[in-house]
């Protein structure tokens, strides 16, 4: 089929109002926030660019679209709040493709007080979701830093994460159930109940999938008592970077569950508290719940680090200060991008996780390699922010200059995250904690899932036989068509 072919397919399908083909809007939708320095340059000439945005208001449209890409074999990516930074919204290589997108579907369709859940639409944003449930006393517990611009839909597809995991889990956690659209327009919903023992969870197939063999149509999440008025926050400087991390084991191990842990190696302290630390590693925790739980959870906290030597209290306030102000919405991303077009500076993240025993040699060894083998690198550091009884995870953040990296943006965030992916793979750690694989990472996927790749290949090739959906998101096109016998 040609390119106009299928555009009037499309067309007749959702509508000629709700299929975008403009040039300008077409590039920006090419890459995501991987590319920061090409988004601040308005170079889009990188990457082949979707054909059209198609924007979705019911079921009905997503079965039509998905079951004609499917017969067509065309590709199809999957898109609701769009904020991804791991190249999942990139074409991996297979054309002609186009977006398929699910903001418009953005309805809260029940609050359920009584069985503490709520059904939203994919399109819903989770700051808007949270707006509503918090005037009813009421919270999913899910805060990402991205929440301003997320949507529910991707946020699930992603398999992400917020500030408050500790407590509340990621959002695997708060998913009760889900409903959505396969490659060939099946369609399918699991009911939302508290626990199923009949065989596999079939949710979890889908959460974490990226768009890859699956359009989330719509789901019910958990909600939580939200009382913000009992939270009490705490922080430390100190100077041992490994007695940082004891603490925030000792916690997990005690049994407390605090709504945020987290340390902030000097560096990256640097960036947000210092007003009040100075070349010092930070400590930070979060206590929420019923005042007696949250009082009782920060007294605990505060006699375990009373028992260690070497940290300095600050006031609570200033945590509270600096938390209130953390979240980026789209204004915040904009002016990142003016900025680094200005300075010619760029700025970017790569999480991992791993055990207790591994993350603070994994940061160091990580640190030591990009310094040494990246050209123009103006620093590398990071925080911890998710604690479990077994490890934790560590959120890198790293800059470099792009007039003395003598490369393209591309070739150079490469380079430092397959350092990160080296280090974290010898240090027995898993190469993605919330972000999602995407296409960035996924070149790497045989080595994170060892003996078990062939499980996840079998599964995704099962659901997607044509690989028409995000084709070359977390199995490589490569590695796709690629016998594993």
């Amino acid at each position: 089929m040609t390119v106009d072919e299928i555009i009037t397919q499309l067309q007749s399908f959702v509508g000629a109002e709700n299929i975008e083909i403009g040039r300008e809007q077409l590039e920006e939708s090419s890459i995501d926030l991987y590319r920061k320095w090409e988004q601040a340059q308005h170079e889009f000439n990188q990457i082949t660019p979707p054909i059209a945005i198609v924007y979705i208001t019911n079921v009905a449209q997503v079965q039509q679209v998905l079951r004609f890409a499917d017969e067509n074999k065309l590709n199809v990516i999957p898109r609701t709040g769009g904020s991804d930074i791991e190249r999942g919204l990139e074409t991996g290589g297979k054309e002609p493709h186009f977006i398929l997108d699910g903001s418009r579907m953005n309805q809260i369709l029940k609050v359920d007080p009584t069985n503490m859940q709520v059904t939203v639409e994919a399109g819903v944003s989770l700051q808007v979701l949270e707006d509503n449930l918090n005037k009813m006393g009421y919270t999913t517990g899910h805060s990402p830093q991205s929440k301003p611009i997320t949507q529910i839909g991707g946020l699930i597809a992603t398999r992400s994460i917020g500030q408050y995991s500790t407590l509340y889990g990621g959002i695997e956690d708060m998913v009760a159930g889900l409903a959505g659209v396969l490659p060939d327009g099946t369609t399918f919903d699991i009911k939302p109940i508290p626990r199923r023992a009949a065989g596999p969870d079939i949710r979890q197939i889908f959460i974490g999938s990226e768009g890859t063999i699956a359009f989330i149509t719509q789901a019910t999440l958990k909600m939580h008592t939200w009382q913000p008025d009992n939270n009490i926050y705490l922080g430390w400087a100190f100077d041992d970077l490994a007695a940082g991390f004891k603490i925030l084991r000792d916690v997990m191990v005690a049994g407390y569950r605090p709504s945020m842990a987290r340390v902030y190696e000097a560096g990256d302290a640097a960036l947000h508290f210092a007003d009040f630390v100075h070349e010092q590693h930070v400590l930070l925790f979060m206590a929420e719940g019923p005042a007696n739980i949250a009082q009782a959870t920060a007294d605990g906290i505060r006699a375990i680090v009373a028992a260690n030597a070497g940290f300095t209290e600050f006031p609570g306030q200033h945590v509270k200060d600096w938390l209130d102000h953390l979240n980026w919405d789209n204004k915040r991303v904009n002016d990142e991008r003016i900025y680094f077009a200005k300075t010619h500076q760029v700025g970017y993240t790569t999480e991992i996780a791993a055990g207790w025993s591994e993350i603070v040699p994994l940061f160091m060894s990580v640190q030591t390699r990009v310094m040494q083998e990246v050209a123009g690198m103006i620093g590398i550091s990071g925080h911890s922010s998710h604690q479990y009884i077994n490890g934790t995870n560590m959120y890198f953040i790293y800059g470099y200059w792009m007039d003395k990296v003598n490369a393209t943006e591309i070739t150079v965030h490469d380079q430092i995250n397959r350092i990160i992916v080296e280090e974290t793979l010898k240090h027995a750690g898993t190469i993605v904690h919330h972000h999602g694989i995407g296409k960035a990472r996924a070149p790497y996927i045989q080595e994170e899932y060892g003996t078990s790749y062939p499980v996840l290949k079998k599964l995704l090739q099962a659901f997607d036989p044509h690989n028409t959906m995000n084709a070359g998101s977390i199995i490589p096109i490569d590695l796709w068509n690629k016998s594993d016998q």
